[in-house]
């Protein structure tokens, strides 16, 4: 089991548990992996978000990869999406994000991305924990004219935001969209400026919300993980569609005309159905993971698609992408990935592709919000001590009660239980017809695993 790496990388409490001595060996052991089979100094980009605690991550960070002797440039607040990018556009050794996600401010993280712009391998994470462990990385230190220098290049966001001028501008342009106006929840978070950028330079109408970050207010009642506030925006000032992006910007999740959400599930039936019609949907085929609605199961059925389910993990449905040559997939929390245009979810890639696809075809969001049947799904968190969620698959009482609802819910819905990759939590899922029912029965569950694992 590793101990410093989660499903999405390392995340823990700035400065207590994410303290600046253990970002400097993640650093210095990061880059002695990363570019030990390179016969060059390695160049590493570092993007960050809002959060109080980012400069003090970055700092010990830099100071990691300078005593490798890894060159570095700091592209200051930029969304996770940007830096993958910019990884690949500059032919970038590597890079890092630093960030928490949708977490609370308190919470950082840090998020290795390969030279191709891809989250790195569980492979290459457990090498870096190796290298940690070991002591190999004290052994390196660069020494003289080695040492590496750094140097703040936060004018390359220009060229995320040319990316997409690059790649949608023209067919924007051409589209009916004179009484077409979007809101922009940017979670106080990295999208804070560069969302304004972007869909100035497209020629969309937009009104944006929450882009006043202070280092504490990141994901605070707003953004994808509380969606609560741009409903209530969009149907008291005439919307047309609104988008909520999480703190790091590599999420989206959407609200129609009516103050109706549209999930991620949602979000991949609207657009594989549009890069069907195109004939850009590599092998007809979307990759979700676990999570997904049972709805969307239904709708790849009556649309002729494939459905790939991976684990739960943005960078699992990546791998299986790659792996097999399909280009679009995501999850139901609304990282959607494609791969045709960057190697990682991106929020506010996927809020121009809903938008093409409804002005093309002429209809209102809350009409492409209805091509995909919901079923009821309920996700409860069970508390648990840190050190025991893995333990509910040894524990029988535990394991019994999940195999009596498996069995119950067979044909009828499905029971998912899974440890957080980032959290003290398990989480608790079921699938069924009644919300009523699966909700008692995912309260049940929860109640058993905080009693056995508290």
């Amino acid at each position: 089991m590793r101990k410093y790496f989660g499903t999405d990388g390392i995340r823990r409490i700035a400065n207590t548990e994410l303290t600046p001595e253990l970002v400097y060996r993640v650093a210095k052991a990061g880059a002695y992996v990363l570019s030990k089979h390179s016969n060059h100094s390695p160049t590493i980009l570092i993007g960050r978000d809002t959060r109080i605690s980012g400069t003090l991550i970055e700092s010990a960070m830099v100071a990691g990869f300078l005593s490798y002797g890894a060159n570095v440039k700091l592209l200051g607040i930029i969304p996770t999406p940007a830096v993958a990018y910019l990884t690949r556009k500059l032919k970038a050794d590597a890079s890092v994000v630093i960030s928490a996600s949708h977490n609370t401010y308190e919470f950082n993280g840090i998020k290795f991305f390969s030279n191709k712009g891809t989250k790195i391998p569980d492979k290459l994470e457990e090498e870096i924990e190796e290298a940690m462990e070991t002591g190999k990385i004290d052994e390196i230190k660069a020494v003289n004219d080695k040492i590496g220098i750094s140097e703040y290049r936060q004018d390359l966001i220009d060229e995320y935001v040319y990316f997409f001028r690059k790649n949608f501008d023209s067919n924007i342009e051409n589209l009916n969209k004179e009484d077409f106006v979007v809101a922009l929840d940017t979670a106080n978070g990295a999208t804070y400026k560069v969302a304004e950028k972007i869909f100035k330079a497209l020629g969309i109408k937009y009104h944006i919300l929450n882009n006043n970050p202070n280092g504490i207010n990141i994901n605070d009642g707003c953004g994808s993980t509380h969606i609560e506030m741009l409903k209530k925006y969009v149907k008291e000032n005439n919307i047309s569609i609104g988008f909520a992006y999480d703190g790091d910007g590599d999420r989206c999740l959407a609200v129609d005309e009516n103050g109706e959400e549209i999930d991620g599930d949602k979000i991949m039936a609207i657009i594989s159905r549009y890069l069907k019609k195109k004939g850009k949907l590599n092998k007809d085929t979307i990759v979700a993971t676990v999570m997904s609605n049972l709805g969307l199961h239904k709708y790849a059925e009556k649309n002729k698609l494939e459905l790939v389910q991976t684990q739960v993990g943005d960078r699992y449905v990546l791998e299986e992408m790659i792996k097999n040559g399909y280009n679009f997939g995501g999850e139901q929390s609304g990282h959607i990935i494609m791969l045709d245009y960057n190697p990682t979810g991106d929020g506010i890639l996927t809020s121009i592709m809903l938008i093409q696809a409804i002005l093309e075809e002429n209809k209102k969001a809350s009409e492409m919000n209805k091509i995909m049947k919901v079923y009821p799904q309920v996700l409860i968190n069970a508390k648990v001590n840190i050190d025991k969620k893995y333990d509910y698959r040894q524990d029988k009482e535990i394991n019994d009660a999940i195999i009596k609802l498996e069995k119950e819910f067979a044909g009828n819905g499905r029971v998912l239980i899974r440890p957080s990759g980032t959290e003290p939590l398990v989480r608790v899922m079921i699938e069924g017809e009644d919300i009523e029912y699966i909700t008692k029965k995912a309260k049940e569950m929860v109640n058993l695993i905080e009693r056995k694992l508290k």
